[in-house]
């Protein structure tokens, strides 16, 4: 028994240092920007690229080809860039440049091809969009061989801005509201409808014209109709608008909704007044990326809304046509005016959408709490005259002020 009781006397260990290190730190590297040296090697491997695929396509391999030359001359470039960095720098800084020039060239190759998509339709539409009756004139009293001096897309524009407001009209309520259910409400149903809204972000465009055809066009109005078109366009724009303002809305910090939970504000008065002035300008990005998915839809729009030559501002009887599809009507045909018709249309829808992405950016694109230039005014007038009110107040306020102060002082004494 004495066995168990006894007790084992341990050394003292004291708490020691870790020694420090006797070996130098070495060089910090450059993650960004570019050196003298760096890029003298850039420009070196670019023309040893060039060079090389010239060589390659020209003299020693029976190659030919603007792609693959170009293809050729960037791996060339991008191996040469490699070796040079390597023979001064160690494998990490390596790293770090190659996935750089990936990425630069990825965003030039992505902004190139936007801006000759965009060059190449504005120039080929300039003969039509020459021609003032292209925004006055519909196609009711034009023929194919007409020149561009008759008719007009004015029907076709205004039926996309029918189209697009309508399904704005029922998009933005269902996909932001749908959003704040699933970051504010959650749940076991809240995972099943994230699901299938990412799901329905790759539903082709066909098969959402096909759905509304058989549900909206064959079982209720038996006619093809704009609002038609645009429950068409709406299936399309839904799930974007839903998957991007669920990510915005995550990103709003979770203390802002504690604070406004502590201050006794219920649920809804926290997702109104904090969580989506807060998520303001990307929930107008979320809309914005969906009115470019919906606007430029054309099988939903064929099978929907129908192709008519005539104005119909009516959504609900009648054929009514879009952009889109005017841009394929115009361009199906051999005739070379409807051609040059077909482009300036297409001229038209782009600067369409780029006002509408500058009209969106003008109503909520302000980040929380940032004023306009007209606010910042209001507020500094008000606190002008705030701060003259006070300083009217001061010569009363001060003998009542003294008249206590001394009151107190003679309490105590």
């Amino acid at each position: 028994m004495a066995d168990i009781y006894r007790t084992e006397v341990l050394p003292s260990v004291r708490t020691t240092l870790p020694g420090t290190k006797t070996e130098d730190d070495g060089p910090r590297r450059q993650v960004h920007g570019f050196t003298a040296a760096q890029r003298y090697d850039v420009f070196g491997a670019a023309a040893a690229g060039v060079a090389l695929a010239t060589l390659l396509f020209g003299w020693f391999a029976p190659l030919s080809g603007a792609i693959g030359w170009t293809v050729v001359a960037f791996l060339a470039f991008l191996g040469l860039y490699m070796l040079l960095i390597w023979l001064h720098s160690d494998f990490e800084e390596v790293k770090d440049r190659l996935i750089t020039t990936l990425f630069g060239a990825a965003g030039t190759l992505l902004f190139t091809v936007l801006v000759f998509i965009v060059i190449y339709t504005l120039g080929r539409g300039t003969e039509a969009l020459g021609h003032l009756n292209l925004f006055t004139q519909t196609m009711k009293d034009a023929g194919p061989l007409d020149g561009l001096d008759v008719g007009g897309i004015l029907h076709a524009i205004v039926g996309t801005l029918i189209q697009i407001s309508i399904a704005l009209a029922i998009t933005i309520p269902l996909g932001i509201g749908t959003a704040v259910f699933l970051n504010e409400v959650g749940g076991r149903f809240a995972r099943f409808v994230r699901t299938i809204s990412d799901a329905m972000t790759a539903l082709p465009s066909i098969v959402a014209g096909l759905f509304v055809y058989a549900a909206v066009i064959q079982a209720i109005t038996h006619e093809r109709s704009g609002l038609a078109a645009g429950i068409a366009i709406t299936v399309m724009m839904l799930p974007i608008v839903i998957r991007s303002a669920d990510v915005v809305l995550r990103l709003v910090p979770q203390n802002l909704r504690e604070a406004s939970y502590a201050l006794g504000s219920s649920r809804w008065q926290t997702v109104w007044q904090v969580v989506l002035p807060t998520a303001r300008s990307g929930l107008v990005t979320s809309v914005i990326l969906g009115t470019a998915r919906g606007i430029g839809e054309t099988s939903p729009v064929l099978l929907t809304s129908g192709i008519t030559a005539a104005m119909n501002v009516n959504p609900l009887a009648g054929p009514m046509i879009s952009l889109p599809l005017q841009v394929f009507d115009f361009v199906r045909s051999p005739e070379p005016t409807m051609v040059a018709r077909g482009f300036g249309t297409a001229a038209v829808l782009l600067l369409l959408v780029l006002v509408l992405f500058l009209l969106a950016r003008g109503l909520g694109g302000r980040a929380p709490g940032e004023l306009s230039d007209r606010q910042q005014l209001a507020a500094r007038a008000a606190s002008l005259r705030d701060l003259k009110r006070f300083e009217a107040r001061r010569p009363l306020v001060a003998p009542v002020v003294a008249a206590r102060v001394g009151v107190r002082s003679e309490e105590q004494s």
